[in-house]
């Protein structure tokens, strides 16, 4: 199947460049053929963010959203800026706080709620939207352009078979293809490859985040407020913090972040999140209340100086592709609707002179002109900065926000990829942690069975490793199997037969998080996409 532009990734920066496109046709009496791809089940299925949503993207890309009924109901009513002890707490006052965390303006919501929303109005100006379908590879031209994507091929067994549901794969080729596959994209991270996309700019550092959705009980909730922390159950070398957001219907939006990084191969970011949910500050919150969600996913937070070449022949990177995500505000569904404008602007402009499958320099010309480029350019010190420990971190970010306003004469660069910065098991202690009491905290596989996660057990393992003896005489002979505690839904396990310990990868259970194929010590875990409509399928996170 042939268009003008294909798009993969129905996220926000995906589905904005797909609606910016259709609109900038309507307005010039145009025809633009525009798909979308999705390895979700359905569009909204695998969105996952806090989220304090700040509407400027969406207001650029539908002034009358208001109007148009998107599902951003519930403001922000208070900020509060928690610091954390074992026992206590302190909290900021508000003249102390810098600009990054305070929200007034902004809206408590569902992210997936509004990419569904957004879907819809892809759909009702003419886009064609796949959901189910993840794009496994992509196609060049014979002098090495973007020409498209393939999608993957169904029906495939374990044993690399056609089994009686296989369906073949189909090509959409396009002019010029947007990668939005958000955070550590399995294409996006083959294209930085192929085009050397990184060259002279600095390594992408990233967190995870971890998210529950709670029903509370009616006395417990507070429309709009919004809680952050930093501090216990984290020591203070170690960035983190978790957000806590009174939505509307009263549910609560849960989680907590973790820099990737960590050198303490015990640390285990799923058990600080359970652990941080029994602080005497956070756990009245809970009382009474059930829990009603939970997931995963890694965030970009390298900022600015992180950031990729946006384009290649035939194609462009947008959203947390590229790495748009502002990490001093815990923000990037605006910056991801903005980039996929930019680039759709640019994409129209190019179809529009009869261009295809050259570089679309337009895109990244505008980022630098725009507010997108001003914003993360004020925050770019803020995650080298919380990478010096807390207390000096937060007092230098402090000086950079309210003294310099950001724009301090100097860009502070990131020493190490996450990779790099585990330290070995022999230098340091392991970690104990409670155990879950199953009413506020939980174990991981009662939480992935409640993120609704599924995936065709009869496939290919899209959980891949370079050199299957690793695991064992690097990753636990010397960091004693990391990939056991940094992953959130307990994919990684290692089994003892005998006196040969080996490692087994539960791939059912894959909440589709890229934490492994970013922190894996050497780099010889790849995740590349499963059977489209697999993962998990996210209701209202």
């Amino acid at each position: 199947m042939e268009f003008d532009v294909v798009v993969v990734g129905a996220g926000p920066a995906g589905l904005a460049t797909a609606i910016r496109l259709k609109q900038l046709a309507q307005q010039n009496s145009r025809e633009v053929n525009v798909c979308v791809v999705e390895k979700g089940g359905e569009v909204g299925a695998h969105i996952l963010s806090g989220a304090v949503i700040d509407p400027r993207g969406l207001a650029e890309l539908f002034p009358d959203w208001k109007e148009r009924g998107a599902p951003l109901t519930q403001p922000v009513t208070e900020d509060r800026f928690l610091f954390l002890t074992e026992t206590g707490s302190f909290q900021v006052p508000g003249f102390a706080l810098p600009g990054c965390f305070t929200n007034h303006g902004y809206y408590t919501a569902s992210l997936g709620t509004l990419v569904r929303w957004l879907g819809q109005q892809a759909e009702a100006l003419g886009v064609d939207v796949y959901p189910g379908f993840a794009a496994q590879e992509v196609l060049y031209t014979e002098d090495g352009k973007v020409r498209g994507i393939a999608t993957g091929d169904m029906g495939i067994g374990k044993n690399g078979e056609k089994t009686a549901r296989y369906a073949p794969g189909m090509e959409l080729l396009a002019k010029y293809t947007v990668f939005a596959e958000g955070c550590r994209g399995h294409l996006g991270r083959q294209l930085e490859a192929r085009f050397k996309l990184r060259e002279g700019r600095g390594p992408q550092v990233y967190g995870i985040g971890l998210k529950e959705l709670w029903e509370v009980a009616p006395e417990k909730h507070v429309p709009g407020l919004v809680v952050h922390t930093a501090g216990w159950p984290l020591d203070s070398e170690t960035y983190g913090g978790s957000f806590l957001y009174h939505l509307d219907n009263r549910q609560v939006a849960v989680g907590f972040v973790v820099g990737l990084g960590y050198s303490n191969p015990y640390l285990h970011p799923f058990e600080e999140f359970q652990r941080y949910k029994t602080h005497p500050a956070i756990r009245d919150f809970f009382a009474g209340g059930r829990r009603l969600s939970y997931g995963a996913r890694a965030i970009t937070a390298g900022g600015l100086q992180s950031l990729p070449k946006l384009t290649f022949p035939g194609g462009v990177l947008v959203g947390d592709d590229a790495g748009f995500l502002n990490a001093s505000r815990i923000k990037g569904s605006h910056a991801a609707i903005k980039s996929g404008m930019l680039a759709a602007d640019a994409a129209f402009e190019a179809l529009g002179a009869g261009r295809s499958a050259d570089e679309l320099s337009a895109y990244p010309a505008a980022f630098e002109k725009s507010w997108l480029h001003e914003e993360l350019h004020r925050a770019r010190n803020f995650k080298p900065f919380m990478s010096k420990g807390l207390y000096t971190g937060a007092f230098l970010v402090g000086v950079d926000q309210m003294l310099f306003r950001g724009k301090a004469p100097w860009t502070l660069a990131h020493a190490h990829a996450d990779n790099e910065t585990l330290k070995p098991k022999t230098d340091v202690a392991p970690i104990a942690y409670p155990k879950p009491d199953g009413v506020l905290t939980f174990d991981r596989l009662s939480s992935v069975f409640v993120s609704n996660t599924n995936h065709e057990e009869d496939q290919p393992a899209h959980l891949t490793l370079k050199d299957p003896a690793v695991p064992i005489v690097v990753n636990l002979a010397v960091y004693d199997a990391p990939e056991t505690r940094y992953c959130p839904a307990g994919v990684y396990e290692i089994v003892r037969e005998g006196s040969e310990p080996r490692l087994q990868i539960n791939a059912q259970n894959c909440v589709h998080c890229k934490t492994c194929d970013i922190k894996d010590p050497t780099q010889n875990i790849v995740w590349i996409a499963p059977e489209g409509g697999g993962g998990p399928n996210y209701p209202n996170m």
